[in-house]
């Protein structure tokens, strides 16, 4: 049995625990939150994009504590999940490591890219493993995607368009020194995920504009590619209260047309000889998966290899040439 310790007991916090839970083989045995009230179970102000975190926890089973470096010490804990507010994942992650914890760090690994290289040598040296919480690349009509693009299902891809937004969140995340802005805490998760499907662009080109927590809240890129496909992401959260928040994709290739929109019915379709097809990806959501594939990682004593540290570094990396890109109307090379 993996006991799990969680710090951070806001959206993400609530979400790994509901899902921790439904898991053969893993038990959360203490949670970590510098709200005194979170901390002893009650979950209820809580909020989220999409539906599934916990509301209360069990309090008989779970130690709680207002104190995150108390968590990592508990001798009963095997795994630190970091669900923290984004500043502190380095930190928070570095010290799991040093003494010897798996760890499961929320997205964005760090805050910065400097930061996250500190946690990239700190994972090259720790006895235990770390997965950077990249959902997205456990999202089934994402996996599904990754896959027909790498086995040329329906041909090469000849161009792809992603697109994540929705109205600002709340609390903390309104502040862009803490959060990022939504291009580095929301649009992280297509960046990730175009680097992972398509490889690392050559250069990027973005246009964007600040609107909620003085970063950049919104932004369109192209992400270039030498003799590639046409490649580019819009995302954001400056909507109107009340939009609510949508993903969507659609990627034409050879011979068919993909397209994912998350209000509909029947999400995923292709589009091929005149017909359109639903494509049924059954199965648990992304949150889900990526914690069941860190228990199995830690079972087999093999390091995650469908995200890494590495991978998380090179995104984030992504995402400062987006934002210098914005900021100065120029293309940025990698």
């Amino acid at each position: 049995m993996i006991r799990v310790g969680i710090i951070g007991l806001g959206m993400m916090g609530r979400m790994h625990y509901a899902n921790w839970r439904k898991i053969d083989g893993a038990e959360v045995v203490a949670v970590a939150d510098t709200d005194p009230k979170r901390a002893a179970g009650d979950l209820s102000d809580g909020w989220s994009n999409i539906d599934g975190g916990a509301e209360s926890l069990d309090t008989d089973r779970i130690t709680g504590t207002t104190d995150p470096h108390r968590l990592i010490a508990m001798a009963n804990v095997d795994l630190v999940d970091v669900c923290a507010p984004t500043p502190l994942h380095s930190e928070l992650s570095v010290a799991a490591l040093a003494v010897g914890k798996h760890c499961v760090c929320e997205k964005p690994l760090a805050r910065t890219t400097e930061q996250a290289r500190e946690v990239v040598e700190a994972a090259e040296h720790a006895p235990g493993f770390i997965l950077p919480a990249m959902c997205i690349r456990f999202w089934p009509q994402w996996a599904w995607l990754k896959k027909a693009v790498a086995e040329g299902t329906y041909g090469r891809v000849m161009d792809a368009t992603f697109r994540r937004v929705g109205s600002p969140p709340p609390g903390w995340f309104q502040n862009g020194e803490m959060s990022g802005g939504a291009i580095l805490d929301l649009h992280l998760h297509d960046t990730d995920f175009i680097k992972y499907g398509f490889g690392m662009p050559g250069a990027v080109s973005s246009l964007g504009y600040t609107k909620v927590t003085g970063c950049i809240d919104h932004v369109v890129t192209r992400y270039i590619y030498d003799d590639g496909p046409i490649v580019s992401a819009e995302g954001g959260w400056g909507m109107a209260d009340g939009f609510g928040f949508r993903m969507d994709y659609c990627v034409n290739f050879d011979s068919a047309t993909a397209e994912y929109l998350m209000p509909r019915e029947e999400p995923l379709v292709v589009y091929q000889n005149g017909k359109a097809t639903p494509v049924p990806c059954d199965g648990p959501d992304g949150y889900f998966a990526e914690l069941a594939y860190m228990v199995e990682c830690i079972n087999a004593d093999t390091a995650p290899s469908i995200v890494t540290p590495a991978d998380a570094l090179e995104s984030l990396t992504i995402v400062d040439a987006e934002r210098r890109s914005v900021e100065t109307g120029r293309t940025v090379s990698l």
